[in-house]
């Protein structure tokens, strides 16, 4: 009754039962005008439709639009095939295996362009368990409609007309705060099990309820994750963890018991209070610098989501009897391994990581000329950025992160004035080294 109320109070065609008409919102009603759309979306959807093709704006930009928030990209949905798109356009190429889509690059700016979906059948190539392998079906505007995962993606908003097009009520599952699932959930998540990460990052950052339908299965149906690709895994995670709501995701994560086998590691740093407490430092600083349309570095937030599973394993080396600095390298080496049997980190992003772990010890040398020479390293910014987080969780004592934000604002004397006296011992064993052999002395090995 409340969908129906509001499909009137929206102005929309009522949908039919049996029939995949549509709901057609017009402009004064949701008041999404073609200027509020970016011109390379505009000028895409143009041409398609001038080559006689449907072309919309279509999924969370529209959805972005209707809630008040800010669209992060543009994507086009087109009954043209990825053919016909990449003729149409001088800068555009086809990407994808799973299913084709064309990037179209207008200036500064790349569309995603995909051909409407097909209905998936007995043909349809899936694994064992369901999900889909190779999904280049195509098929009609109302198919793909009914391929989108959730009511709130599968609007199509249209340049030429300024409509919204709405065939699942998902503007009013937008107006009643829900997050509700096209189709049955379990076939949907059997399908393609990143959907039970997108439904908890969505409804993080858009401050919606899950459906109890779509949310009942998610926690029986989290062993699906193993599944996947870990390419896929890696970058759904890391649009989880840029949202701007990375705290409230990873609670509801846990909540919803989707953490198990996500990152391996992610169990063990939870569960050590120390390890939990820097974590949720490091995701809200990531979440107030989204907020804020800061830049952000993925190598960071892994580093400091991998950080206190390195301390353990550095510590048991050493308690072996391993030297400090080959330990934690070899500490380093074994979080990364480990983790990149789930998550498919770049070998860029890996490097990152290992560059702000390495430079920690460091910040231990406070002496002679270290310290200066730690200052010129290209990632002293990033790696002192980590020494603060360390003191704000208690980690190490917050002098040590005091000493080095006072010595890299201050220069000439008063920066010299600061250096800690050198240990005796160390002294002795560097003047031991430069100190050459006597003439005639025997080698120790003679």
């Amino acid at each position: 009754m409340i969908r129906k109320f509001i499909s009137r109070v929206l102005g929309g065609k009522k949908p039919r039962a049996g029939h995949h008409e549509p709901a057609v919102i017009p402009v004064s009603t949701h008041g999404i005008t073609r200027d509020r759309i970016s011109s390379g979306s505009r000028r895409t959807c143009e041409t398609l439709q001038q080559h006689g093709h449907k072309a919309y704006v279509v999924g969370g930009a529209v959805r972005d639009l209707l809630i008040g928030a800010e669209p992060k990209d543009f994507d086009i949905a087109t009954d043209a095939t990825p053919e016909e798109v990449r003729r149409y356009f001088r800068r555009a190429r086809i990407i994808g295996r799973r299913f084709q889509i064309v990037h179209v690059m207008m200036g500064q700016e790349t569309l995603e362009v995909t051909t409407f979906r097909g209905t998936l059948d007995e043909k349809t190539k899936t694994d064992e368990h369901g999900r889909v392998l190779h999904d280049n079906v195509f098929g009609s505007h109302a198919e793909d409609a009914a391929r989108r995962d959730f009511t709130a993606n599968a609007l199509y908003y249209d340049p030429a007309t300024e409509a919204v097009i709405d065939y699942h009520h998902g503007v009013g599952d937008l107006k009643q705060k829900t997050l509700r699932m096209i189709g049955e959930p379990r076939t949907r998540y059997r399908e393609d099990p990143v959907r039970m990460l997108r439904a908890v990052r969505l409804a993080a950052k858009l401050g919606l309820f899950i459906d109890p339908e779509a949310k009942k299965p998610i926690r029986e149906m989290a062993s699906l994750l193993e599944n996947v690709p870990a390419a896929r895994l890696f970058d759904e995670m890391l649009k989880l963890l840029t949202s701007g709501h990375s705290v409230k995701c990873i609670t509801q994560l846990r909540d919803e018991g989707l953490h198990h086998g996500l990152l391996p590691l992610l169990d063990v740093i939870l569960e050590q209070p120390m390890g939990e407490k820097f974590v949720m430092l490091s995701l809200a600083n990531t979440d107030d610098r989204v907020r804020q349309g800061k830049g952000i570095s993925p190598g960071f937030l892994f580093a400091t989501l991998l950080w206190h599973e390195v301390l353990v394993h550095w510590e048991k080396l050493k308690a072996k009897g391993e030297a400090k600095i080959p330990a934690l390298y070899q500490a380093m080496d074994t979080v990364i391994d480990v983790q990149g049997e789930k998550l498919a980190i770049t070998r860029r992003i890996a490097g990152d990581i290992k560059d702000i772990w390495a430079l920690q010890p460091r910040f231990e040398q406070r002496a002679g000329k270290r310290p200066y020479g730690l200052l010129e390293q290209p990632r002293f910014r990033a790696g002192y950025d980590f020494l603060l987080l360390r003191a704000e969780s208690g980690e190490i004592d917050i002098e040590v992160a005091d000493w080095w934000t006072r010595f890299q604002n201050v220069d000439g004397e008063e920066r010299a004035e600061m250096l800690l006296p050198e240990q005796a011992a160390d002294k002795k064993k560097r003047r031991r080294r430069k100190k050459p052999a006597a003439a005639g002395s025997a080698s120790p090995s003679e």
